[in-house]
């Protein structure tokens, strides 16, 4: 007797998302790169109603590492687009929901860490965490605190340190999203230590030289710093210590071990009487120094890190770019990809025209590439720096 194929499916037959159950097509679906999900979310109702799954989230929670985002801080702070890059698919995306721009000319971004961005506002000095994808938001409980902020910086934790007072009578507070409250004040003690000498780090002593025209000049130790990087900073763990850098009003990096409560200024790379720009990233738990200078009638960018009290270089962007960049006087504000190897670096300058370009360094391949410029109704949008995330729907405070 012969058997009839009748509604059995062929072997040859290929199975489809909708033949999935939830469980399944929600696990699939966590799997994708962001902007492919939020594609193929427009595919069906079925696939969209997956954005408020509470399994489909716990499922993108399990995903360890998204290729990171990065979200560009514009000239005009007050623009009511947002912009990212997405590494993934190397092309720029306008983020353009509602609660994305609540208050945004009150809040600029200052921090961020895995999904979430951390907004501070300039007038009451109160934080707000938000997921750029969802928009979701939490306004954290106000700190009563009379002290400069110097630097503010968020763990893959969610957990939000911030940096007060002025070298050496600092101290440090930080925020837990499990307890929902802020800890007490943490004084932080100057450690001494062979690197640290006193009477070479004293910030205040004028430094004289010669120009190249003979003329005498006064070498200024105020680091002038962009308004969107005014509180950056950058947080390490190694060993379940927490270490956070950041660059002081003289532009000496200062690293607050919060274990131990104590700071120490790192030894500068660069005498005071030349001309540079310079930011800290984080890269995989090791601290980056981007340093842009003049000498020799051409422009350096380069990367180093501190290996043993020493710093090593790690990398240089090459020449012919590098040399593009000098006599215009530009500044440097960069920022390591979240979890990655990838550091972007904005250059931006106004004079003697507006120039605004951006680097990518990748720390595994040793190669650097440049970002395309970005268009919004046929006009470019310049940024001056910028904060990594990764792109994670589940992200919650």
């Amino acid at each position: 007797m012969g058997f009839s194929a009748g509604k059995r499916k062929s072997r040859d037959e290929a199975v489809t998302l909708s033949d999935l159950n939830d469980d399944v097509l929600e696990r699939v679906l966590s799997r994708l790169p962001t902007s492919s999900y939020f594609r193929m979310t427009s595919v069906c109702k079925r696939w969209k109603s997956t954005q408020t799954s509470t399994t489909f989230k716990l499922a993108c929670s399990q995903v360890p590492y998204r290729d990171p985002w990065f979200f560009m801080i514009a000239k005009d702070s007050t623009s009511s687009s947002s912009f990212v890059y997405d590494s993934t698919e190397n092309s720029w995306r306008n983020l353009s929901r509602p609660l994305l721009h609540h208050r945004r000319d009150l809040f600029s971004p200052v921090a961020s860490s895995g999904g979430l961005l951390c907004f501070r506002s300039s007038v009451s000095g109160h934080f707000l965490l938000r997921n750029p994808l969802t928009g979701s938001s939490i306004d954290l409980p106000c700190q009563d605190d009379n002290k400069p902020l110097q630097a503010v910086a968020m763990t893959t934790s969610y957990k939000l340190v911030t940096i007060s007072g002025e070298v050496p009578n600092l101290c440090f507070k930080f925020y837990e999203s499990s307890s929902c409250s802020w800890s007490k004040e943490f004084e932080l003690v100057k450690k001494n230590d062979e690197y640290n000498d006193d009477d070479d780090d004293d910030d205040t002593e004028t430094v004289y030289f010669l120009s190249k025209s003979g003329n005498v000049v006064v070498a200024s130790n105020t680091l002038l710093r962009s308004h969107s990087k005014q509180y950056s900073s950058v947080i390490t763990v190694k060993d379940n210590v927490e270490t956070v850098y950041f660059l002081s009003s003289h532009g000496t990096i200062i690293a607050c071990d919060l274990a131990k409560r104590s700071f120490t200024q790192l030894p500068k790379l660069l005498p005071p009487f030349l001309e540079y720009s310079i930011d800290l990233v984080e890269c995989n738990g090791t601290m980056f120094v981007v340093l842009l200078s003049e000498f020799y009638e051409s422009a350096s960018l380069r990367i180093w890190k501190l290996e043993d009290m020493s710093w090593v270089h790690v990398g240089m962007l090459p020449p012919a770019m590098s040399h593009e960049l000098y006599g215009r006087k530009g500044d440097i504000n960069c920022v390591g990809g979240a979890g990655g190897n990838k550091i972007l670096v904005c250059f931006n300058a106004d004079l003697p025209e507006v120039c605004c370009r951006y680097f990518v360094y990748d720390l595994v391949g040793e190669e650097w590439s440049e970002l395309p410029r970005c268009f919004s109704g046929g006009e470019a949008v310049e940024f001056v720096s910028a904060l990594s995330f990764q792109p994670r729907i589940e992200a919650t405070v």
